[in-house]
């Protein structure tokens, strides 16, 4: 199972779109902590909390998840679309056994990066807000936070990759489950309308990012309730994989 973490590594690390990817990830983060604060700096009547500011820091976290949820498709479909997943399985017959390879190489380089690209926003954004002061665990507890969710939204997207194996359906599809469809859900009417949307994708999985809750779901209740879907479609796709011919 190492040689085969080992080679899965070598394949995320060394291909020019997991490091464009990750790059326009941080860049996202860091941008949008930098506009946001600005912003708000220069239109306050006062000063701004540390909690306002670690908040505004990560609001890039939303775009900054398309961007993960791409590079999860592509870990996956791109074997598809150029037919290296042939020689992958030639070299490791046991499909389940390569999946889980691609999945603990993809958390392990993601948790990181998207951790240090949370907490460099937050960073900037408190450089540039300039709050009275701020708690250093919450920063940690949010770097943290937005790290998990951007891995999920990346697991997400290598989920849909392994089960649609077609790189812009899985693309589009994850944008519609990530932002389209969980904005269309806080509209639905009634309380059956707003159970929905609480447990809906990212309204649910945001949660852990902002420490605050909706109402039944807590930050990891609510972080609890995204991983099951980003199961699902982990799961979906590793039946199929088994099941279909490379």
């Amino acid at each position: 199972m190492i040689d085969i973490f080992r080679s899965e590594w070598t394949k995320i690390h060394s291909v020019r779109s997991t490091v464009w990817t990750l790059a326009v990830t941080a860049v996202l983060m860091l941008g949008f902590s930098a506009l946001i604060n600005a912003s708000a700096k220069s239109t306050a009547d006062g000063p701004i909390t540390g909690e306002q500011a670690i908040i505004m820091s990560l609001t890039g976290t939303m775009l900054a998840s398309l961007s993960m949820a791409t590079l999860g498709v592509l870990v996956i479909s791109s074997e598809y679309r150029t037919g290296c997943i042939r020689t992958s399985l030639t070299a490791v017959p046991k499909r389940m056994s390569l999946l889980t390879g691609k999945i603990v190489a993809f958390v392990a380089i993601s948790l990181v990066v998207c951790a240090v690209a949370a907490a460099g926003a937050i960073g900037v954004g408190v450089a540039i807000s300039q709050p009275p002061s701020i708690e250093m665990g919450e920063v940690a507890r949010s770097s943290l936070g937005s790290g998990l969710y951007l891995t999920a939204c990346g697991l997400f997207g290598l989920g849909l990759g392994t089960l649609i194996r077609h790189t812009p359906g899985a693309i589009v599809s994850a944008i519609a489950l990530i932002l389209v469809l969980p904005t269309m859900a806080n509209r639905l009417p009634g309380e059956w309308g707003r159970t929905v949307a609480e447990y809906f994708t990212t309204n649910a999985g945001l949660l852990v990012v902002s420490g605050q809750s909706n109402g039944s779901l807590g930050p990891w209740s609510g972080f609890a309730v995204y991983l099951a879907w980003v199961a699902v479609a982990v799961l979906a796709g590793a039946v199929l994989m088994q099941r279909r011919d490379a």
